[in-house]
C-alpha cells in the first residue's frame, strides 16, 4: 500500500464501476475500482462518503481536489457542478483497488436514483473518501457505543447499508437488535450477525413510510427498558424542525450506558423514535445517535 502520507483526512478519488449487483428490488451493489482505491482508509461500520454524479446534460462527474475541495465545488457555476449524494461503504478491499457500495434505488427522480437505474460498467465518478495515509482520526463515524451496552438499531431502506456494515464489524459477544425497514418482501441484505443480535426486517408494502418501524421499535423500547421514573437525565430533546433544520446528533455517550441507540433514516420518522425512547421511556439522550437522512417530499437521494 501507498506510504504517503496524506495532506488531509479525507481525498477525492477517480473511480470507475467495475461491478453491479441487483440486491433485491430496492437495492443495487455497485462496485468501484480506481488507481489509488489502495489508499481508502478501512474503518468499517456507518463510514460515510460523498459520490459526485454525472451532470444532468450527460457530463462526467468530478470534482475539485485538495483540502478545499469543497469550497471549490460550491464556487462552481450551477450548471458545473455535479450532485453530491452521501453513501455509506459497505466493503473496502485495498489490495484489489476495490469499494462497494449498496444504493437505495427510490421513486423520487432524484440525480442519485437516475443516475443509478441506468449504471453501466465503465461509468466514471468522483468519490470523496477517507485516506489511509492520514495519521489521525477521518471522522465519518458515528457508531460509537459504550462496550458492553444491548444495541438498538434502527432505520428504513436508506440506513440499511449502514446498519449492515455495522452488523458486519460487531464483535462476536455484541447483543442487541436491528430493525430495519424496507419497501417490499426480497429487499433484506445480505450481512453477518453475531449470534446475540436478532435482526428483524420489516417489508412496508402499502404502509405510510415508517409506520412498521416505529410499531417495531416502539414494542422493543417497551421491552428493553423500564418505566421512566423521576426526572429524565439532562434536558429534554429540543424539537427539531426537519423542514429547515438538520436533524443529527452523536453526543458522547455515557460509559456506563446500558443501552445504546443508532436511529437513521427519514427525518420526521427519526426524530418521532428519539423523542419516544427519550421522552416517554426515559434513555438517557446522550445514548442516542440519531440521523435524518432524507426528508419526505425532498429529492435528496
Amino acid at each position: 500500500m501507498t506510504s504517503t502520507l496524506a495532506a488531509a483526512p479525507w481525498r477525492v478519488f477517480t473511480v470507475e464501476v467495475r461491478a453491479l449487483r441487483r440486491l433485491g428490488p430496492s437495492f443495487l451493489r455497485v462496485t468501484f475500482t480506481g488507481p489509488d482505491l489502495d489508499r481508502f482508509a478501512d474503518n468499517g461500520y456507518d463510514q460515510r462518503i460523498k459520490l459526485a454524479l454525472p451532470l444532468v446534460d450527460g457530463g462526467a462527474a468530478e470534482l475539485p481536489d485538495g483540502p478545499d475541495w469543497y469550497q471549490r465545488w460550491r464556487d462552481l457555476p450551477a450548471e458545473e457542478r455535479s450532485p453530491i449524494r452521501t453513501y455509506t461503504v459497505r466493503a473496502v478491499r485495498p489490495a484489489a483497488y476495490e469499494i462497494d457500495v449498496d444504493l437505495a434505488l427510490h421513486g423520487d427522480g432524484g440525480p442519485a436514483t437516475r443516475w443509478a437505474r441506468r449504471a453501466r460498467l465503465g461509468d466514471r465518478l468522483a468519490l470523496v473518501g477517507p485516506d489511509a495515509g492520514w495519521p489521525g482520526g477521518h471522522g465519518g463515524v458515528e457508531f460509537r457505543p459504550p462496550a458492553g451496552a444491548t444495541l438498538l438499531l434502527a432505520g428504513d431502506e436508506t440506513a440499511a447499508p449502514a446498519i449492515c456494515a455495522i452488523l458486519d464489524r460487531l464483535p462476536a459477544d455484541a447483543h442487541g437488535h436491528a430493525v430495519v425497514e424496507v419497501p417490499t418482501v426480497g429487499d433484506e441484505l445480505p450481512c453477518r450477525v453475531p449470534a446475540g443480535v436478532t435482526v428483524t426486517w420489516l417489508p412496508r408494502g402499502g404502509a405510510p413510510h415508517g409506520s412498521r418501524l416505529t410499531e417495531a421499535v416502539t414494542a422493543l423500547a417497551a421491552r428493553l427498558l423500564p418505566p421512566p421514573t423521576g426526572s429524565p437525565a439532562g434536558p429534554p430533546p429540543a424539537e427539531v424542525d426537519v423542514d429547515r433544520e438538520v436533524l443529527w446528533e452523536v453526543p458522547e455517550r455515557p460509559a456506563d450506558a446500558t443501552l445504546y441507540a443508532w436511529l437513521a433514516g427519514e427525518a420526521a420518522v427519526i426524530r418521532g423514535l428519539r423523542r419516544h425512547l427519550v421522552t416517554d421511556r426515559g434513555l438517557d439522550r446522550r445514548a442516542v445517535a440519531f440521523m435524518g437522512y432524507w426528508r419526505a417530499g425532498r429529492a435528496e437521494c
